[in-house]
């Protein structure tokens, strides 16, 4: 076996796009490279017990973000994340944003060479109050709906599944009366609906979607987008431009940044869900992140930047 390097592989059976000739052609190049334990994850807890045997390996993450967002949280409820060595990844989900803002490659073997040799960087992370985390973006309102939408159609149809449910909730939705404070200050109150609100570490969502094009990977701060583009045909622009990051642009549509954002339901019958790196959570009435920056280290190519709305 080569070197004496060993590492412990995350991978996930059910990853949007992950079929078993990409994951056999990363497994062979982390073979070539590394000792590895390939451990397949059947749900949460199954994750948590094999983090919890990483002993200090390095550990690679085969799957997209919502893999990532279960390995980061299980060291988080171990409460291993500050001794945990960097996690890397070798996107095979089915939107893949994190790897896309991180400049890694979209090629399985090309990925798992990046895990056996690119560059640690430091990576932020967002927890919220009862103790999830996010490690690229987060959002309530509309694209959490949508995304609860596209979970019949995302296998069979990849990313088309997050269009086909952002239409399903698009007709429907009329918005919520949420009220968003970003370090302690009221910028939203409440009175004026809102379609979506997005806390991003990342720029995109969704396969590319760059709801937060200004986000920079790593620099401290979650960027916070709030949109109250809620009337038939504003919804519609809104969506149009989402996918390019020209909604910013929009009257209707405000950016702003910080480190602790929390977003509150005036009432009950506003409640939201979440979606957090595709896991959706909820309806819940309130929720607060708090960045955690430099929580954790990424592998990326040595050239790579992390820079915004990459």
């Amino acid at each position: 076996m080569p070197g004496s390097r060993s590492l412990l592989v995350l991978a996930n059976a059910a990853a949007g796009s992950a079929d078993d000739a990409a994951v056999a052609a990363a497994l062979g190049v982390l073979r070539a490279g590394a000792e590895i334990e390939v451990v397949v994850p059947d749900g949460p807890e199954d994750t948590l017990e094999a983090v919890s045997r990483a002993a200090g390996r390095e550990i690679v993450v085969l799957g997209g973000d919502g893999s990532v967002h279960g390995c980061l949280d299980a060291l988080v409820r171990l409460r291993l994340l500050v001794e945990a060595g960097p996690v890397s990844v070798v996107p095979l989900g089915t939107g893949n944003d994190l790897a896309r803002g991180l400049g890694l490659p979209q090629d399985p073997e090309e990925a798992a060479l990046v895990a056996l040799q690119g560059v640690p960087r430091p990576m932020d992370l967002l927890r919220d109050d009862v103790g999830g985390v996010v490690v690229n973006v987060v959002h309530a309102g509309v694209g959490a709906e949508a995304t609860a939408g596209a979970e019949n159609v995302k296998g069979p149809l990849g990313t088309a599944g997050y269009a086909i449910g952002a239409i399903r909730a698009g007709v429907s939705a009329t918005g919520w009366c949420m009220r968003v404070m970003v370090d302690g200050e009221v910028v939203h109150d409440g009175g004026e609906r809102l379609l979506m609100v997005t806390v991003g570490l990342g720029p995109t969502i969704g396969g590319g979607a760059r709801a937060v094009p200004q986000a920079t990977i790593g620099n401290g701060m979650a960027d916070v987008v709030l949109s109250a583009a809620t009337g038939p045909l504003a919804r519609a622009a809104f969506a149009l431009q989402l996918r390019r990051g020209h909604h910013l642009r929009r009257k209707d549509v405000r950016a702003v940044r910080g480190r602790t954002v929390t977003i509150e339901a005036v009432d009950g019958d506003n409640a939201f869900r979440v979606n957090a790196d595709g896991e959706v959570a909820g309806p819940v009435t309130s929720r607060t992140w708090e960045v955690l920056p430099h929580a954790w280290s990424c592998r990326v190519p040595a050239a790579a930047g992390l820079t915004a709305g990459r």
